[in-house]
């Protein structure tokens, strides 16, 4: 029996470019030792997206599907609900824009079969990009792989090829605050890297600006180490420490030279740097104890909305939930001893 592979498509405000991707993928699924599939994630769009979708798919013979969520939940989230849902023997994320070349999922498939379980794709060429998103995205993974225990590839992108058998280990992974990049490296398995060059956007604009970017590089750093909050630890017994050291400093010139009347400024100065040293801290335990707030409420992850959704059974011929938060475990992605438990 011919393989086949689900590609998970996130879109969000994207009408114009479903038919340049459809038509893409038509064109080298012939070349491909696999069946693919397509399955898109509308993360709550507010333009013509699922209307598009759902009029490309009757006039394109590659089987497409439509999961609509019932809101904007993020990119991360609609990754997670298309891995949820597919019933591939593998899967490919990739995005809309063509800027994931589908050209190169034959070399994803040929990593595959060679027995690699992740396949990912490589930038070659970032040029496209500002010089200051070259240099922060460098700056944020190295500091990323420096602080976490699964490092990252430089230059990974979300474009990639997961087995069967990660998207099983993946199922277990099902914190509120994701980070899908930290995520597929979190669960190991052989990993082959493919390198593309990143062609421009075709129809569109991204929808990330640098706040986005940093408040995506905070979850990452803070779901994937505790460094951050440990190592106020060692800040304070620093600064502890040299306050002894000037204490005394302060008790060996005052027996020395006589009574020393400590200047306003070097006072003032000492309060304020310590306030902020405290405000600094107090904000990283925040960010810490903010996670473990969304994480005890164990709200889903995503919501579907089925009345807006086109999508057919499952693989093992279970209809897709219409409100998940943990994926079902009929599926065979997971056995009920590992899957975690419903909410």
């Amino acid at each position: 029996m011919q393989s086949k592979v689900s590609l998970i498509v996130p879109v969000y405000n994207e009408a114009g470019a479903i038919e340049p991707f459809v038509s893409a993928v038509e064109a080298i699924a012939p070349t491909l030792d696999a069946d693919l599939d397509i399955i898109f994630i509308d993360d709550g769009s507010r333009d013509t997206t699922c209307d598009e979708i759902i009029a490309t798919a009757k006039t394109h013979a590659i089987p497409i599907q439509l999961l609509a969520l019932s809101r904007n939940f993020g990119k991360e989230a609609a990754i997670t609900a298309g891995i949820d849902a597919a019933a591939g023997d593998a899967i490919i994320p990739i995005d809309v824009d063509l800027q994931h070349p589908p050209e190169i999922i034959p070399q994803f498939i040929e990593e595959w079969r060679r027995g690699a379980k992740v396949v990912y794709g490589k930038r070659l060429d970032r040029d496209a990009e500002t010089w200051l998103k070259r240099m922060t995205s460098r700056v944020f993974y190295r500091v990323f792989n420096a602080l976490s225990q699964s490092d990252i590839p430089p230059d990974a992108s979300d474009f990639r090829l997961l087995d069967r058998s990660v998207v099983a280990a993946l199922a277990n992974y099902r914190e509120r605050t994701r980070f899908m990049k930290g995520l597929f490296s979190a669960v190991g398995f052989k990993t082959a890297p493919v390198a593309y060059e990143v062609p421009a956007r075709r129809v569109g604009a991204t929808k990330w600006n640098y706040w986005r970017l940093w408040n995506f590089a905070l979850d990452g750093i803070f779901s994937f180490s505790t460094v951050p909050i440990r190592v106020w630890t060692y800040v304070g017994a620093l600064i502890a420490g040299l306050s002894l050291l000037y204490a005394l400093w302060i008790v060996a010139t005052t027996l020395i030279f006589g009574l020393d009347v400590p200047g306003y400024a070097s006072l003032i100065t000492a309060i304020l740097f310590m306030g902020g040293i405290q405000l600094i801290s107090l904000g990283i335990i925040g960010e810490y104890i903010a996670r473990i707030f969304l994480e005890t409420k164990q709200r889903p992850i995503y919501t579907i909305d089925p009345s807006r959704s086109v999508i057919k059974q499952t693989g093992v011929g279970e209809p897709l939930d219409g409100v998940s938060s943990t994926p079902p475990t009929a599926r065979g992605t997971a056995s009920p001893a590992t899957s975690p438990a419903p909410h």
